[in-house]
């Protein structure tokens, strides 16, 4: 593993969440609810659309990976002709089928962990890729199979650090667990370059942030007991998420 991608691998390993913590989980800490990932009903202007949207031109076709519910990939629409959403859950593929055929916009799921999904999710003029880099532990497969699917271009939107970074001070009160430092922006670009992609790189702030979680989920994620949300609501005051994005763009020859 060359230097880049090794450090991206250790930062993101070492925010796994230790066995003996997980074991006592009440819930699964990594399920994302659906409401939370809700495509807006009318498109957010963002860094990340324009990009999309310059590659698309007048028209094309668009492969969500990690679709959620869409909000990536149906502000897109119109240009867009066909969207393929591709989600390891069945809730947010359910979500996001349902919201295309509200629109009634041509489109397909594909259910599964990328870049194992790959092969069904097959190709896309455009392969947008929304929050999701800071779930993958080993990033050189997974962006080349990003690049791999696209036509004419891949375009990822990635928060400066890890969007869970801001609980690291609640997991030291509550489990006296010390986070390391989270992988950022600048980490993912070493490794895109270390493998001969150069991204252009555009770092912009949120205007809406990325929303705040509240101490039911809070409660979940950091694996304690339905009956700790009291102390978690206290423990979340004076806690700040960061709103610095980044749009990472690279075109396909």
């Amino acid at each position: 593993m060359d230097d880049a991608a090794a450090v991206w691998t250790g930062r993101q390993e070492g925010r796994g969440i230790p066995a003996q913590v997980l074991a006592k989980a009440a819930a699964n800490p990594w399920h994302h609810e659906v409401s939370r990932f809700a495509a807006p009903s009318e498109p957010v202007d963002t860094p990340s659309r324009s990009a999309a949207l310059e590659l698309l031109g007048e028209s094309g076709t668009v492969l969500d990976v990690g679709c959620g519910g869409g909000a990536a990939s149906f502000a897109l629409a119109g240009p867009a002709i066909h969207l393929t959403g591709v989600d390891q859950q069945q809730d947010m593929l359910d979500a996001f089928a349902g919201e295309a055929r509200a629109r009634g916009v041509p489109h397909r799921t594909v259910l599964g962990r990328w870049p194992e999904a790959a092969a069904s999710a097959g190709t896309a003029d455009v392969v947008v890729c929304h929050h999701v880099l800071h779930n993958v532990v080993d990033l050189v497969p997974f962006v080349r199979a990003l690049t791999s699917a696209a036509r004419r271009g891949v375009v990822v939107e990635m928060m400066a650090q890890h969007p869970m970074a801001w609980l690291d001070p609640l997991w030291l009160r509550f489990h006296d667990l010390q986070r390391p430092p989270s992988a950022t922006t600048d980490d993912a670009v070493a490794v895109l370059r270390e493998i001969g992609i150069n991204a252009a790189v555009q770092r912009w702030e949120r205007a809406d942030g990325p929303g705040r979680s509240d101490a039911a989920e809070v409660t979940r994620r950091l694996c304690l007991p339905p009956e700790a949300e009291p102390e978690v609501a206290g423990a979340l005051d004076g806690l700040e998420r960061s709103r610095l994005a980044a749009t990472l763009r690279w075109s396909v020859a």
